[in-house]
Formats: structure tokens, sequence, C-alpha cells
């Protein structure tokens, strides 16, 4: 068995450092269309104007209609900056009317929009597990699909799929949207190997936690979820535990380790520019140290897991039960 490890790490440092020492080509951008989900803020916002910057004609899809000024003006006149709302098939149509207009073309398509927020199953919605769902996969599979006829007139054409390490560990407390990254790994491993005879690169984004928006929304969301819950499921539970748990996980666990968004645009970027795009990317410190934790036997990662994360205090209902 440490022959063996020692043989694969060996083998993966090496082939890093030939990575690095000989590095594969970029592609010429011009006259290529990229179209970028959720551009609004964060990842999206930031690939777009970096794309743009390299010559690439950027096709921006944004949520709100109110970003749509401020972006287009941070653009060149390559750009187009849309409405695009991924739960709704007519926006998804619109834009590929748009988009068909203007190109029969498609070099790559960035499902990037997401939302994330955390609960435990006991606390989440049934609702809210499905908007989740909606956004982080469905959406993205709409995307897919409506699209492929536009990726598939070339060669060498790109789907990026940001997904996360919820999309290959499972983290308490973030059951939904795990649940939505590991079907979207899957869709993204299954499209890749069905497309592979059309020669369209998948490649799949899978960060920690990043100073984006969404990361610092996530303490809000979580303290509204629990003054909305019923008062026998916070009875169950108990206001100590409950504090205690964000304090642990999202404060120290989420918002103090968040990285720099950057490292996740370079890979993008590179998703997207490179001759060779890789088929996984793991941007920043997090990724790469946490993917162990994957492999690891269940039962080991479940202690590891519950070390880092658990609680000390118990549910109070669950008190009440021993003492009884």
């Amino acid at each position: 068995m440490l022959t063996y490890v020692i043989l694969v790490s060996t083998l993966v440092i090496g082939y890093k450092i030939y990575q690095y020492l000989f590095p594969t080509q970029n592609i010429n951008p011009t006259g290529k269309y990229v179209l970028i989900s959720g551009c609004d803020t964060g990842f999206g916002h930031g690939l777009a104007l970096e794309l743009d910057k390299q010559g690439f004609h950027v096709l921006a899809g944004i949520y709100s209609l109110d970003n749509q000024q401020k972006l287009t003006s941070l653009l060149s006149d390559r750009a187009t900056v849309f409405k695009l709302d991924i739960t709704k098939q007519e926006d998804i149509d619109d834009a590929y009317e748009l988009i068909s207009s203007k190109t029969q073309v498609l070099h790559a398509l960035v499902n990037n929009a997401g939302v994330g927020y955390g609960g435990l199953i006991d606390w989440i919605t049934l609702e809210s597990m499905r908007k989740m769902m909606d956004v982080n996969y469905f959406g993205h599979v709409s995307m897919t699909k409506t699209f492929l006829p536009l990726l598939v007139a070339k060669r060498d054409s790109r789907v990026v799929n940001i997904c996360s390490v919820g999309g290959y560990l499972a983290t308490p407390g973030m059951a939904s949207y795990c649940s939505s990254k590991y079907a979207l790994e899957a869709f993204s491993d299954c499209l890749r190997r069905e497309m592979s005879v059309w020669n369209l690169r998948v490649s799949i984004i899978e960060p920690g936690s990043m100073r984006t928006p969404m990361t610092d929304g996530l303490l809000n969301s979580m303290n509204n979820l629990w003054s909305e819950l019923p008062a026998d499921v916070k009875e169950r539970w108990g206001e100590q535990f409950y504090k205690y748990s964000i304090e642990r996980f999202v404060s120290h666990g989420l918002m103090e380790r968040a990285e720099n968004p950057k490292k996740v645009i370079n890979v993008l970027k590179h998703a997207v520019m490179n001759s060779k795009p890789r088929i996984r990317y793991r941007p920043g410190l997090q990724s790469p140290i946490v993917f162990p934790l994957s492999v690891v036997p269940t039962w080991l990662a479940d202690r590891i897991l519950m070390l880092v994360m658990g609680s000390p205090y118990q549910p109070t209902g669950l008190r009440h039960q021993m003492q009884s």
C-alpha cells in the first residue's frame, strides 16, 4: 500500500512539474464567442472582463437588468449583455435566438450562475431545496442542451461547469447545495464521455470557499432560516446548538478562510483559452487539501468531518431524551 501511495504521489508531482515547465499554448480568441451565465457579480463578472480583454466576443448573461448598464460600460463593443434567468426556459430560448443571430458557432459555454445557502436537512424547506436544484443543476442542464448545436458546430469547443468542493465531499449543513453540485459533477462527466466523439471538451471547476457575494451572504441566509423555523424544530435543536454551529461553520469555517476569487477566474480563463483544457481544476488551497477526504474510507471521513465541524453541544431534544 505504501509503495502504491509513493508511486502515485511521484507521478502526480512529476506531472505537475511537467505542466509548469512545458505549458500548453493558448488559442487565438479572434472571432470566437463565449457565453457566460451569472455575470452580475463574482466569477462570471470577473471572467467576462478578462475574456473581453483577451479579444473574445463575450456573451454575458445577467439575472438582474439593473446590472446591464454598468457591465456594458466595462466591456468592449464586441460584448453583448442580456437578461438571463437560467431557471426559465423562455429566457434561455430568447438567449439562443439572440446568439444564433450573431454566430452559428459557440467556442465555449461557461455555466457559472448559482446560488448557495446552508442549513441542516431538518431545517431547510423542500421548496428551497428544489430552488437550489433548479439553479445549480437543471438550469445548467437546460443551457447545455439548448446550446449544444452551436457548440458541436466545430470541433474543440468546450463546456465549463463551475462545481465545488461540495460536489465531491458532502458537508454537514450544506445538504441541498452539495446535492446540486454532486448532480452537476455527474452530468459533466457523462457529457464529456458522451460528446467526446465530437471532441467537445468539458471542464469542471471545484473551488473551495471564495470571497464572493454568495459567501458573504451565507451568514444572513442562515440567520433568516433559523428565525423562520417552526417552534417545534427550534425546540428540538436549541438556540445553543444553532449559535455554535453558525460560529464554527460559517464565520470560522467559510468566511474567515475564504480565498481570493481571482484564483477561480484564472482557471476559468485557462479552461476557455488553453489549447488543452484540463478535465478538473481545483483552484486555491482548500480544494486540493480537502480532496483526499473524498477517497478515504467513509467512516474515517465521517469522523474527521464531525471532529472539524461538529458541535460540542447536544441538541436540546436529545438532552431531554437522554435525561428521561
